[in-house]
């Protein structure tokens, strides 16, 4: 596999889509004996996380584009080939949209919570637990690896109850947005199993309540928690943007929880960010020692990130 290296283009001077292309051009001519040199490289960071488990939280682009999709799934099995234990946690949020409008029905959003009635919760289920999920399974084994397909019933893994929605604004004012599930436990024993087993958990986030009932969980939150469960050493979240960007449109790879929670503070963390960050700050607090948040856009961006001293999105360290 080739791991694609980054030329160091500026940022502040090129188009990012140039950039990606400049990247993938570099690819192809980088000299055998520079190509030994990058996975020399890479060593020390094998050697510093052989054993340790990594949750990635897979979705936006990464999940949509084909060549994306061959790349990640090419990144999480060298992971597992050189003693890295990921799990791996998908989102689905376009590929549910397509199916409702397939039925003439159309997403309503609250806070930015899908509401989620009986209906669309069996969509829910079926995209993310079939299609979706076994997509991701099918790349993952076409790229060598062995995975394993999980829903929150799998294993008693995820237990969920009805999520309260209060008005961001007015606390007075709760949303009923159906079947949309807040975590109340998670049990780690059957992605433990796998593990152990050499396969490569990939988990659809939906949970599953008292009376059998499912529930379309947030799948940051999902991963976020899970991370927490699992003392993962590293929470990776693949988004559509480079990272936490300041005011300035920078990007800041280096964080504390401390300095995250100043940038709440700020409003330089707002909109879509917010949950994301939250669950990504909520896992560093509980003791997860680095979450990264970076762009699925770019080629084998997991790879850069972890296995590399370039940054290549925003880490957030615990402490």
């Amino acid at each position: 596999m080739q791991l694609r290296h980054n030329a160091k283009i500026s940022s502040d001077i090129v188009p990012r889509d140039t950039q990606l292309i400049a990247m993938t051009d570099t690819i192809t001519h980088i000299a055998p004996r520079d190509k030994a040199e990058i996975l020399a490289q890479a060593l020390p960071y094998i050697r510093k996380f052989h054993g340790k488990t990594m949750v990635i939280k897979y979705g936006g682009n990464a999940m949509t584009d084909p060549a994306l999709q061959a790349d990640f799934a090419e990144d999480v099995v060298l992971l597992k080939l050189v003693g890295i234990n990921p799990v791996v946690v998908h989102g689905g949020g376009p590929q549910i949209e397509t199916a409702l409008n397939r039925l003439g029905k159309k997403g309503e959003f609250i806070q930015g919570m899908r509401v989620t009635d009986e209906e669309t919760m069996e969509v829910v289920e079926w995209v993310l637990a079939g299609e979706v999920q076994q997509d991701i399974v099918g790349l993952i084994h076409q790229a060598g690896g062995k995975a394993v397909g999980l829903t929150g019933r799998d294993g008693g893994l995820i237990r969920a109850k009805k999520l309260k929605l209060l008005d961001n604004k007015d606390p007075s004012i709760e949303y009923d947005v159906g079947q949309v599930g807040d975590i109340v436990a998670i049990d780690p024993s059957v992605v433990k199993a796998l593990q152990d087993d050499a396969f490569i958990p990939v988990i659809s986030p939906i949970g599953f309540g008292e009376e059998n009932e499912s529930y379309n969980i947030n799948a940051d939150v999902v991963a976020s928690k899970l991370a927490t469960v699992l003392q993962a050493e590293k929470l990776v979240l693949l988004t559509n943007t480079p990272g936490v960007l300041d005011k300035a449109g920078k990007l800041l790879t280096d964080l504390t929880a401390r300095e995250i929670d100043g940038l709440f503070a700020d409003g330089t963390i707002s909109g879509g960010m917010l949950p994301k960050i939250s669950g990504a700050l909520d896992a560093a607090k509980a003791g997860v020692n680095a979450v990264h948040i970076i762009d699925g856009r770019v080629p084998h961006s997991m790879l850069l990130e972890i296995l590399t001293d370039q940054a290549y999105g925003t880490m957030i360290r615990s402490h």
